[in-house]
């Protein structure tokens, strides 16, 4: 029975190793475009969701001694999977600080709530 588990093992890691390699494939054929690198995370979290909705709960332990042997392997092998969302300030990390006169936002004053009376 050991056998057979350790040809599983390496089979799952080879199918593993296999996924990655696509999907950096995927990702470096985007080639730069960055709206096509978020479809693909998109897709990616939607893949990750399907899963844990589905298959994943379907198998969930349902004794004592299988949920321990889980929850050890969580604990062991890097905690829950997750999938982190990037905050806004990641995103302008590849922002300049110092803009263009032309990218540059208006410096806008009360000023322009003033009325002008001239015409009158």
């Amino acid at each position: 029975m050991d056998h057979d588990q350790n040809w599983a093992s390496r089979d799952l890691s080879w199918q593993l190793e296999a996924i990655s390699t696509a999907v950096k494939d995927v990702a470096q054929a985007c080639g730069g475009d960055v709206i096509a690198i978020l479809a693909l995370l998109r897709h990616l979290e939607e893949l990750h969701k399907e899963i844990r909705d589905g298959v994943f709960q379907e198998n969930l332990p349902d004794n004592r001694q299988r949920l321990y042997s889980l929850l050890k392997d969580i604990e062991s092998e890097g905690g829950w999977p997750y999938i982190a969302r990037m905050r806004i300030q990641a995103l302008l990390v590849n922002l300049s600080e110092e803009a263009s006169d032309e990218d540059a936002l208006p410096n806008y004053t009360h000023d322009v709530f003033r009325i002008d009376n001239s015409s009158e």
